[in-house]
């Protein structure tokens, strides 16, 4: 349990209390990730499943049993947050803050009582420890009006644009021809084959901007992820190397809740050796026909606006229109 920030003034029979393990919590938290979507117009689903995987998996930058702090009054859940950490490519520390307010209590300072929570959390972090630059970070959809508001008056400041990308229909796709040598091949489904693919995307990612994850724990935490299927993906080879991929993903549930068929191209990379080649066309295309054929009609993808390689431009070139607008906003941990 954890005392409310005393410069603010109390709700009444409200309590913050520190997810301490255990997946029990995952029923309430669902319900709720999906009350706030809907009211934002966010049209994603929540899975119990997901929540329990995300709560029921310790990786190097998060642990669930210390940094998720759940809002409840009178013993009702009323919100919810979290905190992890990553080092950045750019050599940034960056305290990653995530979370959800009912809709039928936003607007009562339960956001801001979170928000206080995930910045000392973040500042008592042993990983707060470092020389590196420290900052908090946070992702907020231009249709999250109310979180926009309440970091940007935290002090908060938009520092990067990404696009969701949307093709409506899975129609007239244009097949480039593969570059000469590369092939595409199924990936193995053994744990090694696994390993090699995750170890090509970690690689072809070094020189974007931002972090990831890739520690063996985050690499376990990837291979049991419940909506994984990599009968879906795209890998084209060079002999026995991996040169790029398209990791596809379709969310059942999300499907059938919305009424759609839409599959996602999760992750798109081409490792640098082999850029420059149309290789990232010809793998779009092969993977847009890899969703049709799983019963798809449309896709969706995330690309960072700035992307270096050029990625808005191949996206746009395969189809793809931008559908909606998020910003990464930050502050240095010294400011708080």
């Amino acid at each position: 349990m954890t005392a409310l920030p005393s410069d603010q003034p109390p709700i009444p029979g409200l309590v913050l209390r520190v997810h301490s393990g255990g997946l029990a919590d995952a029923a309430r938290m669902a319900p709720l990730a999906n009350a706030a979507n809907a009211a934002d117009g966010v049209d994603e689903l929540v899975a119990e499943s997901e929540l329990e995987h995300w709560l029921g998996h310790r990786t190097d930058g998060f642990d669930p049993s210390s940094d998720v702090v759940l809002a409840e009054v009178d013993g009702d859940l009323v919100g919810y947050a979290w905190v992890s950490w990553v080092d950045d490519t750019d050599g940034v520390r960056e305290f990653r803050l995530g979370g959800f307010v009912h809709p039928a209590w936003q607007g009562r300072g339960i956001g801001r009582r979170l928000l206080a929570w995930q910045e000392e959390q973040a500042r008592q972090h042993p990983a707060a420890a470092t020389d590196a630059q420290r900052q908090f970070e946070t992702f907020a959809p231009d249709r999250r009006v109310r979180k926009r508001r309440l970091f940007e008056r935290a002090s908060y400041q938009a520092v990067r644009y990404f696009f969701t990308m949307r093709r409506p229909t899975l129609d007239d796709v244009v097949l480039p021809p593969m570059p000469a040598g590369l092939e595409v091949r199924p990936i193995g489904l053994d744990r090694a084959s696994q390993r090699q693919m995750w170890d090509a995307d970690v690689e072809a990612f070094q020189d974007h901007w931002g972090g990831f994850d890739a520690s063996d724990a985050a690499f376990e935490s990837w291979l049991l992820e419940p909506h994984r299927d990599p009968r879906l993906w795209v890998v084209a080879w060079d002999g026995d190397e991996i040169a790029g991929g398209v990791t596809n993903a379709i969310w059942a549930d999300d499907n059938e809740v919305f009424g759609r068929r839409r599959g996602w191209l999760e992750t798109v990379f081409v490792r640098r050796r082999w850029r420059r080649r149309g290789l990232g066309a010809a793998i779009v295309a092969r993977a847009l026909l890899r969703l049709r054929e799983g019963g798809m009609s449309e896709a969706m993808l995330g690309v960072d606006s700035d992307n270096p390689s050029g990625a808005l431009g191949l996206y746009e070139g395969a189809g793809f229109v931008v559908d909606q607008r998020a910003a990464v906003y930050r502050k240095p941990m010294e400011e708080a």
